[in-house]
């Protein structure tokens, strides 16, 4: 268990945590929830103790667990690092028990059999092996090839100098890092942030499966309903601990907030009597002694806070509806390519129909934003057509924020470029929309914060007036509620939508159709994400049942290649063969000397010497059956797989 005892933290003269005192409970899985720049990420630095705290403390009680931390900067890299070599250098405590063992498996053979610096140093092998086995030392590099290839690596991309991959990928590998270290408590600072909605569900269905405390920050429903099973809402300087998962803390909180607004009034209408009572007879004697205790009512009551309630991320509206034609967008056979030698993709062939809400999905690098730039008209396609319907006018807004909105044009500019016929009035009044009030037309957009800028980016879309609206990621910099708010205001606009989105909450609320991008081509499913998930499982069920039907092909030499593939599999399991000989071996000696001393201590308890204290013996021999039992159930487990190993 970790526990926070009245932790504040300051950078400079601005508080960010005050007043701090909870606990996390071991294997807790939990939700760091509330608005950006509240504080969670410095909650996971107090934990790592990347960060101390100004006032209180955060006490461990028991052993320090390991800990396995994705940041949002990467960690150092040699040159000489491939992708699987970066992904395998996990934490620093399993680099250090797999270098003792190593140490004393090379001293061990310069030891005298029998002599208690050999047995003390098989004891210290057999407890770090089985250490550094259940931190899933040994098959670290198993887990890591099937991580990276579930979140989107290609077989080959393994042995590729880490160097060469651009920052989202790295960052992908950062993830791996930390998953497979198999930490005892795993904190996660926005993991889906560079994910593709494929890599997302197969991060969510591994940690899942992951058994130690999990503290997850992220802007995700999905994660956060699908993951979590306590919330710490982190808001207004301080940590409030809901004990449930996502969806309860929602209830709970807006509940809290009821009750303390009702509070708040009852206090201050109290205040209010207080104080007018004590106005009006300050001056009079006879009624000082009355005053004098309306004052220290006043001052003895303390005052309630009311959190800020949850809001969602400014104003965000979508234009009025515009006649078009019946078909919004046509792709007849289209593909492209940069170079004109290697396509990004070919022969994609669909229709999206006037009010159809489209999502695309698949693996990121397979084509999805530069298809959402032929859609919107930014670049032509290099082969077939891509072609809008009748009176479509397209609304564009791109993952790369300065590819529509350059960073050095101001607010009032932005929105006049799409509608040269309104005032400066008009663009004003209408970026007041939008929330952006005052002098603040005249900011120029590269200073905004991510939030605002996607406010921005559906202002300058308003001014513009489309009947079919292209988002590329338009969740990106947005929190939980500014999710939320444009997920209901996309879901009743009877436009059409395609979007591109990591957010599979969002996707699932919006789209009413899928477009699946993958390496063997593009398709459109009809049918929601949900029902595209239920395809997906029952395309590779039917698959794998086929393949299960298919007679194995006649080989006249298969005994000779099992017979290599069977010697091939022993080389490879030699060294996992050796530990275990030591694990046993280690084990048998550890017992046989815990048994020499129980049988001592046991005739020294049947005839006791004057001087002997059964007390302290009766201790030492409890003690003794509780780690021969530990010793046993350890040493059945590795000769069984020694003997399945050796059998092979």
């Amino acid at each position: 268990m970790i526990a926070f005892q009245d932790v504040a933290v300051s950078f400079g003269t601005q508080p960010v945590l005050r007043g701090v005192t909870v606990k996390v409970n071991a294997r807790e899985r939990i939700g760091l929830v509330g608005p950006n720049g509240a504080g969670k990420t410095t909650f996971l630095n107090l934990l790592t103790g990347e960060l101390s705290p100004d006032h209180g403390e955060v006490v461990f009680e028991g052993p320090r667990p390991a800990i396995g931390y994705l940041h949002q900067q990467l960690d150092r890299w040699d040159d000489a690092d491939t992708l699987l070599s970066y992904t395998v250098r996990v934490s620093r405590d399993l680099a250090a028990m797999e270098e003792e063992i190593a140490r004393l498996e090379a001293e061990i053979p310069s030891l005298p059999a029998g002599s208690p610096e050999r047995a003390r140093a098989l004891s210290r092998v057999g407890d770090l092996q089985t250490k550094f086995e259940a931190r899933g030392g040994y098959d670290v590099e198993a887990r890591a090839k099937a991580a990276l290839c579930g979140l989107g690596f290609h077989p080959d991309d393994l042995t590729r100098p880490f160097a060469e991959f651009s920052g989202g990928w790295k960052m992908r590998a950062e993830l791996v890092r930390t998953l497979v270290g198999n930490p005892d408590v795993l904190l996660l600072d926005e993991p889906s942030n560079y994910l593709d909605l494929p890599a997302v569900e197969w991060m969510q269905k591994f940690l899942r499966e992951f058994r130690g405390t999990l503290l997850l920050v992220s802007h995700d429903r999905y994660l956060l309903r699908t993951l979590t099973t306590t919330t710490f809402e982190v808001d207004g300087e301080t940590v409030t601990r809901y004990n449930g998962p996502y969806d309860f803390y929602l209830r709970e909180r807006q509940a809290r907030y009821d009750t303390l607004l009702a509070a708040k009034r009852n206090q201050d209408r109290l205040r209010e009597q207080h104080q007018r009572f004590i106005d009006t007879f300050r001056s009079q004697a006879n009624k000082a002694s009355l005053v004098q205790s309306r004052v220290k009512m006043l001052e003895k009551m303390e005052p309630i806070v009311v959190p800020r309630q949850a809001s969602a991320a400014g104003k965000l509206r979508i234009p009025e509806f515009h006649h078009c034609g019946t078909t919004a967008l046509s792709v007849r056979d289209a593909g492209f390519s940069y170079d004109g030698a290697r396509f990004v993709f070919r022969h994609v062939t669909f229709d999206v129909m006037t009010g159809e809400h489209v999502a695309i999905v698949g693996f990121n690098g397979l084509g999805k934003t530069t298809m959402s730039r032929l859609f919107a008209g930014v670049r032509t396609p290099t082969e077939g057509e891509v072609v809008l319907g009748h009176k479509v006018v397209p609304g564009y807004m791109s993952q790369e924020f300065a590819e529509t909105i350059p960073p050095d044009r101001s607010l009032l500019n932005v929105v006049r470029r799409e509608d040269e016929t309104m005032t400066e009035a008009q663009a004003r009044q209408l970026l007041g929309a939008f929330g952006f009030s005052g002098d603040d037309a005249f900011k120029t957009a590269g200073v905004l914060s991510g939030g605002e800028k996607i406010r921005l980016a559906f202002a300058r879309i308003y001014a513009a007036k489309p009947n079919f609206l292209i988002l590329d990621e338009p969740t990106t910099h947005l929190d939980v509620n500014g999710r939320r708010a444009l997920e209901e205001a996309l879901v009743g606009w009877p436009g059409a939508i395609v979007v591109v989105s990591h957010d599979i909450e969002f996707v699932r609320h919006v789209a009413q159709n899928i477009v699946e991008v993958t390496e063997a081509g593009v398709r459109k499913i009809v049918g929601t994400y949900d029902d595209y998930r239920e395809r997906l499982a029952r395309e590779a069920a039917a698959a794998s049942a086929e393949r299960a039907a298919e007679p194995a092909a006649a080989n006249p030499n298969s005994k000779k290649e099992q017979r290599k593939a069977r010697a091939a599999e022993r080389e490879r399991n030699a060294p996992l063969v050796r530990s275990l000989k030591r694990r046993v071996e280690a084990a048998e000696e550890r017992i046989a000397k815990l048994e020499a001393e129980q049988k001592a201590l046991a005739e020294s308890l049947a005839a006791p010497a004057p001087d002997a204290d059964p007390a302290a013996a009766s201790r030492r021999l409890a003690e003794i059956d509780k780690e021969l039992a530990t010793l046993t159930t350890l040493w059945e487990q590795a000769a069984s797989e020694l003997a399945f190993h050796e059998a092979e």
